[in-house]
């Protein structure tokens, strides 16, 4: 006898990153019905091994009498990952996104997987080349509920992508290390002997952070000096006496300054009075409506997971139509 999954499941969406792929079982009606996660990125992975992880999380899934799509983002079409699903250039209409999918060979007939495309950008004067692969299904994703947005969005994150969209099609992009620069100055520069946890639940914290924005925002030039200031604090300043706190502080002062760097440019290069938004999870981008409000611009925010589903629906959408 089936099951109430085998009878209901209508496709499966995954998002397969660098550390971690994320399943999601989806009924006709795009409604999650079953959810799995791994910690089997592509970093540890072969292409051969892919499958095989696939139909770990998902095999009790699966009817027995009936093919299943498994549309899948991120790294798993990389040209490291499974099967390289090559960058499609801006300008790109995100609904098209499934026009780029490549299919890669299985063993199980059971399944059928598309592996979506990422973006990439060449500027004219061919000295700015920029790549996403993931962050566009989530853009994709605001497409949902506004089929024509136009806006501004910002993906905070290691590399957080800024994008500029216009009637559903993304026009230009950016990309900052802003989350890797913070870990690399945290925990492998001179500033890792001074660097603690950072909480802006604290009214402190929180004003030491909007504090350190606005000064990168509007002397992004004084940045390295500023990053020794840092740890000149920490042999010099007396006050908070203790350690732990201190390091805290100036956890929270180190954010604020390199997300106040990324702000200084990406804020000038995408001007607009309209509010951005921002997707991703809840803490971080609650940090970015913190700093992007203090420099006078407007946020939304959509959730993460909402966008990359939605984005991935729109592409399973398309496909259907196509196939």
């Amino acid at each position: 006898m089936k099951s109430a999954l085998e009878q209901h499941l209508a496709w499966v969406a995954a998002d397969w990153g660098s550390s971690n792929l994320r399943v999601w079982g989806l009924d006709q009606h795009d409604q999650v019905i079953a959810q799995a996660s791994s910690s089997k990125g592509m970093l540890a992975l072969t292409p051969v091994q892919y499958e095989a992880e696939l139909l770990r999380l998902i095999a009790d899934w699966l009817p027995a009498n009936r093919q299943v799509d498994v549309v899948v983002c991120g790294m798993a079409g990389a040209r490291q990952g499974w099967l390289e699903a090559a960058y499609l250039p801006v300008p790109t209409p995100l609904h098209q996104l499934g026009m780029g999918a490549v299919t890669p060979q299985l063993a199980n007939q059971q399944l059928r997987v598309y592996l979506l495309p990422g973006l990439s950008q060449t500027r004219a004067n061919a000295t700015h080349f920029d790549v996403m692969r993931g962050e566009e299904t989530q853009l994709a994703g605001l497409l949902a509920d506004h089929p024509h947005f136009s806006g501004l969005a910002c993906l905070p994150g290691t590399h957080s992508k800024w994008a500029q969209l216009e009637a559903g099609t993304v026009g230009s992009f950016s990309t900052y290390l802003t989350g890797e620069l913070y870990h690399l100055l945290a925990r492998q520069s001179v500033l890792r002997h001074s660097i603690g946890s950072d909480d802006l639940d604290d009214e402190i914290g929180r004003d030491i952070f909007l504090a350190a924005v606005r000064e990168s925002y509007e002397a992004p030039d004084a940045f390295s000096s500023r990053l020794f200031g840092l740890r000149a604090q920490d042999l010099l300043d007396t006050k908070p006496p203790s350690d732990v706190l201190r390091h805290n502080l100036l956890a929270a002062r180190l954010s604020g300054l390199v997300i106040g760097l990324e702000l200084s440019s990406a804020s000038r290069q995408y001007a607009s009075n309209e509010p951005i938004t921002l997707i991703g999870n809840q803490a971080l981008c609650q940090r970015y409506t913190l700093a992007l409000n203090t420099i006078g611009h407007p946020t939304q925010h959509l959730d993460g997971n909402t966008a990359v589903l939605a984005g991935l629906s729109l592409a399973h959408h398309a496909l259907k139509e196509t196939a």
